[in-house]
C-alpha cells in the first residue's frame, strides 16, 4: 500500500469518529467566564433598559432590588416593552439577573450544553445555575401575565437550598 492511501484512510476514519467524540463532549455542560463580547453585549442590554426607563418613567436602574424590579414591572405594565420585543425582554432579564447576583452572591458565567450557549448566574463554583435572561421573555412572548416580583421570588427559592449557611447564624 502506498503511504498516501494509508493517510487518506486514517483521515476518513478519523473524520468519521469526530461527531461521536463531540457528541460525547456535549453531554457535560461547560461553564466558563464571560468574555469581553459577552460583557459588552450585557452592558448594552443594561443601557437599553436604562434608556427605556428614562424615556417612559424618568428613572434609571441602580442595582437596588426594589427600584429595579419596580421599573421592569412598570415597563411591562405600560406596554413600553411587549411580548414581541425579545431583545428588550431579555435585557430586562439581565437587569433582574444583576439584582439576583447582588442579593444572592451569584456571578455571571457562560453555560454551554447540548441546547446551546447561554449567559447564566452561578452559585460559587458549583453546578447550580439560574438563567434569568429568559425568565421574563419566555412568559411575555406567549402572552402570559408577567409578575416580575413572583419570577424573582421563584428564582431565589430555586437557589436558596444550595447556598451555604453563614457561620454564627
Amino acid at each position: 500500500m502506498n503511504t498516501s492511501l494509508i493517510i487518506r484512510c486514517f483521515l476518513i476514519l478519523g473524520l468519521g469518529l469526530m461527531p461521536l467524540y463531540s457528541t460525547a463532549q456535549q453531554d457535560e455542560p461547560r461553564i466558563s467566564a464571560l468574555g469581553p463580547i459577552d460583557q459588552d453585549f450585557m452592558a448594552s442590554q443594561r443601557n437599553r433598559i436604562n434608556e427605556l426607563a428614562g424615556f417612559h418613567m424618568g428613572r434609571q436602574i441602580n442595582g437596588q432590588k426594589a427600584n429595579d424590579l419596580e421599573i421592569l414591572q412598570a415597563l411591562l405594565d405600560r406596554r413600553a416593552v411587549t411580548g414581541e420585543q425579545t431583545l428588550e425582554l431579555q435585557a430586562m432579564g439581565v437587569v433582574m439577573g444583576d439584582v439576583l447576583a447582588t442579593e444572592l452572591g451569584l456571578h455571571w458565567v457562560v453555560y454551554e450544553d447540548r441546547q446551546g450557549r447561554s449567559r447564566a448566574l452561578q452559585l460559587g463554583d458549583s453546578e447550580h445555575v439560574l438563567f434569568p435572561v429568559t425568565m421574563i421573555s419566555r412568559r411575555a412572548e406567549v402572552g402570559a401575565k408577567v409578575d416580575v416580583n413572583a419570577i424573582y421570588a421563584k428564582a431565589v427559592a430555586a437557589i436558596e437550598p444550595y447556598k451555604q449557611p453563614l457561620p454564627f447564624r
